[in-house]
Parts: structure tokens; C-alpha cells; sequence
């Protein structure tokens, strides 16, 4: 029983240390200041691979424009560029007024991210309707449409809070964005989805289908994931005060969520889909129209 005491008054110890610790890296300047750029290194590091990624594309295959894959790389190039940037100069942004600019500084990349994901999602439902011999005719419209929309609706609701600062909007705002989070991660897996089954179907001896399974398989459970913990994470930043992202005196919450929802899901996905396109004879490559 004496034994059991002291295990027990051990682990108090133990978890009141463990808070001090927490409480002290929140309250620390020079430790808000290495957290957040640690996060512009690693985010400058995902935007530099992406940016030598689409050199490389480039180079192989110059007669194309804009395809799909290079679009993908360049989205990736500016979001992560953007990202490192901000959080180089995460204190000056804490400071401008009025306090609308920060929300628009700091949520505007995930906007863009959210774009650059939904890309690959229109690109493997387009390979999907088309493997089935369905028109994709609308499924660019839709992609432009979904994203104007959401544009427009977060736009519409920060010159409302600059216009007149109303907290419940502030809400209102994480909670759309979670919602468009979900969304983003349901297109992952029902199309993902579709395009793994369909892989499955096709003959052993296919070319590539092993490898390309895979390739779907882990990009579609990766960015399910990480739009799931983000619209998760929303969730509680909307209505937990001790969960909001937008200050500085929550450097870890910070390095934990963005390492989570953009950096890791980032950098794996182009290690994943790092393979170049064949060069031009080989075999046929579809540039975006």
C-alpha cells in the first residue's frame, strides 16, 4: 500500500513537471521564436523540393504547358513558400492592424492548399470517369465552381469582420473552413477509394498496377488523414480558446498541427508521386486543358 502511495505521488510529480514545462516553452519569447522557425525551415525545405520538382518536369517535358503535375508542384511551391515566410515573420504578423489581416495572412495558404489537394482529386476522378468511358466534361467546371464558392464565402467574411470585428463570425469562419476540410477529405476517399478498386480489377500482369496501387493507396490514406485532423482541429480552435492557432503564446499546439495537416502530408506526397513523366514518344502524357 506504502509502495503504491509513492507510485502514485511519483506520477503527480512527474505530469506537474511535464505542465510547468509546457507552461514555460507558451511564455518563453526565445522558445515561441525557435518553434516558429523551425516551421519556416521545414516549410521553406517543402517548397524547395517542390520548386526543384517542377524545374525537373519542366526539363523533361518542355513542350507541354501547364499540365496537371506541374500545376500540383507549383501550388505546393507557393503555399509552403508563403507558410515559411509568415512564420519567418510570425511576430510582426501578430502585430498588424487591423486584426483581420492576420486571420487573412495566416488561413489564406490553407485556403491554397485546399485548392492544390482538390487538384489531385480532380485528376484521379477524371482518370476514373474516363477509365469507365464517362464524360469528364463538367468535372473541371465543378473544380473551378467548388473553389470560387469557397473563395468567395471566406472572402465575404473577412470584409465583414473588417468592416465590423464580430466574434461569433470568427466562429463562423473556423467552422466553414472545418467544413471544407471534410469535404476535401471525403473527395480523397471516395475517389481515392474508386481508383484503388479499379486498380484492383485490372490483370495481374498490368504494368505498374502494383506500383500504382500503392501510390493511391498511400496518397488517398495520408490526405484523408491530414484533412481530417485539420477539420478536427477547427472544431476545437473555433470554440476552445486554450486550441486557438492565431497567437503566439501556443508555439507547440503550432509545430504539433501544421507539422500534421501540411508539412508530413506534404512532403510525403511529393516523395510519393516524385516520378517524372515520360518523355515524349514513349508513351502518351495529357497535358490540362
Amino acid at each position: 500500500m506504502e509502495s503504491y502511495s509513492v507510485d502514485v505521488a511519483a506520477i503527480a510529480y512527474k505530469l506537474k513537471d511535464t505542465a510547468n514545462w509546457w507552461r514555460d516553452i507558451k511564455g518563453s519569447r526565445l522558445w515561441q521564436d525557435r518553434i516558429f522557425h523551425i516551421l519556416a525551415a521545414l516549410y521553406g525545405l517543402v517548397a524547395a523540393v517542390a520548386l526543384v520538382q517542377l524545374i525537373r518536369i519542366q526539363m523533361r517535358v518542355p513542350e507541354y504547358g501547364w499540365t496537371t503535375q506541374k500545376v500540383f508542384h507549383f501550388l505546393n511551391f507557393l503555399v509552403n513558400g508563403v507558410r515559411a515566410l509568415v512564420f519567418v515573420f510570425r511576430r510582426s504578423v501578430q502585430n498588424l492592424h487591423p486584426e483581420i489581416v492576420q486571420h487573412i495572412l495566416l488561413d489564406m495558404p490553407s485556403l491554397a492548399f485546399f485548392t492544390t489537394y482538390a487538384l489531385l482529386i480532380l485528376f484521379w476522378a477524371e482518370i476514373y470517369y474516363q477509365a469507365r468511358a464517362v464524360s469528364t466534361d463538367g468535372l473541371r467546371p465543378s473544380f473551378f465552381t467548388i473553389n470560387a464558392v469557397v473563395y468567395t464565402i471566406q472572402i465575404a467574411m473577412w470584409l465583414i469582420l473588417w468592416w465590423k470585428y464580430i466574434p461569433v463570425l470568427v466562429i463562423l469562419s473556423k467552422m466553414f473552413f472545418a467544413g471544407v476540410s471534410l469535404f476535401a477529405a471525403l473527395g480523397f476517399l471516395l475517389y481515392g477509394g474508386r481508383l484503388f478498386l479499379m486498380l484492383q480489377r485490372f490483370p495481374v500482369e498490368s504494368k505498374g498496377r502494383r506500383k500504382k496501387l500503392q501510390e493511391v493507396g498511400y496518397v488517398t490514406t495520408i490526405c484523408f488523414t491530414c484533412f481530417l485532423v485539420r477539420c478536427i482541429m477547427m472544431c476545437f480552435n473555433a470554440f476552445d480558446k486554450g486550441a486557438d492557432l492565431n497567437v503566439l503564446n501556443h508555439p507547440i499546439l503550432n509545430l504539433i498541427y501544421y507539422l500534421l495537416v501540411e508539412i508530413l502530408p506534404s512532403s510525403l506526397v511529393l516523395f510519393i508521386l516524385r516520378k517524372l513523366p515520360p518523355k515524349r514518344g514513349i508513351t502518351q502524357y495529357h497535358p490540362i486543358r
